[in-house]
């Protein structure tokens, strides 16, 4: 089996638990070696390793996900939704084939506009969410359309179009629902809606949406996972489901109901500690 691993922090190269994973691979005549960028991917490499949390996890996924190879995220950082494997377990996993992969929904954003770049300057590809934020103190208009079908105007500090994989990350702290990871579902969340009556709207993941944001700043902060770039004035953000999914390795003796009750402590309450 050929394995590439990708690090964000580069402090995690020298941290034992990771000198130690890498020499059990290779002592189990697993091939192992680090990648950067796409370019660094060897043919038939079987699967990738993302070492740190989410974050890290998140640009593993920017570099593999729209060429197919599962990623299987070793978690060295805090709450690790995707990122959720001890170190530890995931060479008797290899070898047991105690494992399966799940197949999470991309989003695709693209620009469209005068001087719009199509591909805004690097991978339009998010596997939690697209979200548009306000770059100055104005709050924005956001102008929202679903299939062509217009909405009444948001005003609010952004705007966040989430998947159910990122049901647990930016969508959340807005008030946005936790989906499990398998609904087939996008999330619309306003950010701090200057209105009462605007909840989060659950969407079909086939859903596709067309966003424009006025601002007396006179641009506004698009990102997507971890990247973000600036756009104008007249540009529309276009996302849609990418004609691709994530494939993401979920080793057996884990599980989302877990992860939710660990990280987040989900229905933490005395009556249940018995």
């Amino acid at each position: 089996m050929k394995i590439g691993y990708f690090v964000l922090n580069e402090e995690l190269r020298s941290e034992s638990r990771m000198i130690c994973l890498l020499k059990e691979l290779e002592a189990a005549s697993y091939e192992v070696y680090p990648i950067e960028t796409k370019s660094d991917v060897r043919p038939d490499t079987d699967l990738v390793l993302s070492v740190g949390g989410d974050g890290a996890f998140l640009s593993a996924a920017h570099v593999v996900s729209d060429i197919g190879i599962p990623i299987l995220g070793v978690n060295f950082g805090r709450i690790g939704f995707l990122c959720e494997n001890r170190p530890e377990a995931v060479l008797q996993a290899l070898m047991e084939g105690s494992f399966t992969i799940e197949y999470r929904t991309v989003l695709n954003a693209t620009l469209k506009g005068p001087s719009a770049r199509r591909n805004i300057g690097m991978l339009p590809y998010s596997v939690n969410e697209v979200a548009l934020h306000r770059s100055g103190s104005s709050v924005l208009g956001i102008h929202v359309s679903i299939n062509g079908e217009e909405l009444p105007t948001y005003w609010a500090d952004g705007i966040i179009v989430a998947t159910s994989s990122g049901s647990t990350a930016y969508s959340l702290s807005v008030g946005g629902p936790i989906c499990m990871p398998d609904t087939k579902v996008l999330i619309l969340a306003p950010i701090a809606p200057h209105n009462l009556n605007v909840r989060p709207l659950v969407l079909p993941e086939t859903a596709k949406i067309d966003i424009m944001v006025e601002s007396r700043d006179g641009s506004a902060i698009m990102s997507t996972d971890n990247q973000s770039v600036e756009i104008e004035p007249g540009w529309t953000v276009h996302v849609e489901m990418a004609q691709f999914s994530l494939k993401r390795i979920r080793l057996a003796e884990t599980g989302f109901v877990k992860a939710l009750t660990s990280r987040l402590f989900w229905g933490e309450d005395i009556r249940n500690n018995g």
